[in-house]
């Protein structure tokens, strides 16, 4: 058998647009869809919204949700402190086989904040990573939020953009373990006002920034 004949072949993503779908029920169909697939299974995408919700990673520490309020507080399995999602925030989940695509961790990570850096740059804003700290900011302020877990070699969670949402949440936390972090969104930095739109714009930059390490 050739060289040829032992490559694996990967499928194209599938890509879904889910709108606003509450957290719980999400987060336990990425794990489903995690221990059922197979290496024959294609990877997918989810681009939706939650509900508000603070979620809290495996590791983090309780004491950084400052204030209680009405808003659901849920312990996840991914990595990271704590976060806030509401409407107006563009979520994204790759479920990707790593493995599959001889991906490591960080390069994931990587490939998600470089997939914002370059979709914020169509925009005329000039986007960062930091090294330490993962996400993407603009002049010191956090526009995209990322935590990922691994199991059987396939990702799930993933990342978190702020389109056009009420900031006010955040407050009552201290965003991914940082107390005083600001946060920002691209309505205020000149990009769209519509979660929809931000999906639509950002999805070949995601394309790009996933095929890219290849």
């Amino acid at each position: 058998m050739n060289a040829e004949a032992l490559s694996v072949v990967i499928p194209p993503p599938i890509i879904r647009h889910l709108g606003l779908v509450d957290y719980e029920p999400t987060w336990r169909a990425m794990q489903r869809f995690t221990d059922e697939r197979t290496e024959e299974t294609p990877d997918e995408i989810w681009l939706l919204e939650h509900p508000p919700v603070f979620t809290l990673g495996m590791n983090a520490d309780p004491s950084h949700v400052l204030a209680a309020s009405n808003i659901p507080v849920v312990q996840v399995d991914r990595g990271g402190q704590v976060t806030y999602h509401g409407p107006g925030q563009l979520v994204v989940y790759p479920l990707i086989n790593l493995r599959r695509a001889s991906f490591g961790v960080r390069d994931l990570v990587t490939a998600l904040e470089k997939a914002v850096i370059a979709y914020a740059a169509t925009l005329g804003v000039a986007a960062e990573c930091r090294r330490n700290a993962p996400g993407v900011y603009v002049e010191g302020r956090k526009l995209a939020s990322v935590g990922i877990r691994i199991r059987r070699h396939s990702s799930y969670h993933g990342l978190a953009l702020n389109v056009n949402l009420d900031l006010t949440p955040f407050g009552l936390i201290n965003p991914c373990g940082y107390a005083g972090l600001e946060m920002t969104q691209l309505v205020q930095v000149g990009g769209p006002n519509s979660v929809a739109v931000a999906a639509r714009e950002f999805e070949p930059h995601l394309l790009a920034a996933l095929s890219r390490h290849n």
